[in-house]
């Protein structure tokens, strides 16, 4: 007997949008689809210090995972590109008095053949679609989320609560942080979505299930998830990323 598995190859697209509210646009994102490395920060902190932190994790994850050779990064150097990350932004706050307190969320999916992987801190998060259903990948890091997984609060309170922008881990703003990784095999036809809050703020689940099912490229589907987010309201930064698994 011969035993074949599907070789799965990976076409990806990304927008970044102000939102309608923000002057500045605090996210950042970067890919590779020949290393397999897909990345979506959400950088906080005053004046300029939010795109700061947002685009030295970005530019981190890419130098260490991203670049030479075009071979997927093993899960051991992606934690230890996220806590390379982590340093960098801590360090330059502690450099530049400006710059205390300055911290970004981070989402990273990396793949390798069917081997999805993917890390997390903070809030912005990873979506699979798979069958045209949705699912959340990635567990928040806020104060809400964390009384909703105890029953403390439900979802409905939590989305009332003035506490809902709280995170309670981020990069850069402690010497160490700890990622969550969550392992999965991809599935031909399966969607992968990395967003940051600033899209899961403005659409439901059941939302962004029915956009992500439309047969449409990849391209247009960021599209139509920033205007159905601005549309919503735009209150914050809105950036995401698509990966399509194909057989």
């Amino acid at each position: 007997m011969i035993l074949a598995s599907a070789v799965i190859h990976y076409s990806a697209a990304a927008v970044t949008d102000r939102g309608r509210k923000r002057t500045a646009n605090e996210d950042a994102f970067g890919f590779s689809v020949e290393h397999g490395v897909y990345v979506v920060c959400d950088g906080m902190g005053g004046a300029a210090a939010g795109e700061i932190a947002s685009s030295l994790a970005v530019d981190e994850m890419m130098r260490l995972l991203a670049s030479g050779e075009e071979v997927a990064p093993t899960l051991a150097a992606a934690e230890e590109a996220v806590l390379s990350a982590n340093q960098a932004i801590y360090s330059r706050s502690q450099r530049n008095p400006r710059l205390n307190g300055m911290g970004t969320t981070m989402v990273v999916l990396v793949a390798d053949e069917s081997q999805i992987r993917v890390l997390n801190v903070g809030d912005s998060r990873a979506y699979r679609l798979r069958n045209r259903c949705l699912e959340q990948l990635t567990l928040d890091h806020s104060l809400v989320e964390e009384q909703v997984r105890a029953g403390r609060m439900t979802a409905s309170q939590a989305a009332r609560s003035p506490l809902k922008n709280v995170i309670t881990r981020a990069l850069g703003t402690q010497s160490r942080v700890t990622s969550d990784v969550f392992e999965m095999e991809a599935e031909p036809g399966d969607l992968y979505l990395l967003c940051s809050d600033g899209l899961t703020r403005e659409l439901d689940g059941p939302r962004m299930e029915a956009i992500l099912s439309d047969d449409l490229s990849l391209e247009e589907l960021c599209d139509s998830l920033v205007k159905a987010a601005n549309k919503a309201g735009g209150h914050d930064n809105i950036t995401c990323i698509l990966v399509r698994a194909e057989g």
